[in-house]
């Protein structure tokens, strides 16, 4: 698994601004970056292209939100804090 920077997550989904992305995050619709540094965050890419699935596979908002959420709650299973 990588971590994407803002401009490849924009390559990787399509959207074309920094905006759209965080305001599917506040949406629900996006996972929330993760830090990789002082200033700087990323997504993991196994969200991305979980997330680039079920948008072509045609899932609601709802739906998206809820694969959102689970996508979250996976980060909390596997960190090492």
């Amino acid at each position: 698994m990588s971590i994407l920077r803002m401009p490849a997550v924009k390559a990787e989904t399509g959207h074309r601004s920094h905006a759209s992305i965080y305001n599917a995050v506040r949406e629900g619709l996006f996972t929330k970056p993760v830090a990789i540094g002082e200033r700087s965050v990323g997504w993991p890419s196994r969200e991305v292209e979980a997330i680039n699935a079920a948008r072509i596979a045609g899932r609601t908002k709802t739906e998206l939100a809820e694969l959102v959420n689970r996508l979250h709650a996976q980060r909390l299973e596997h960190s090492f804090a």
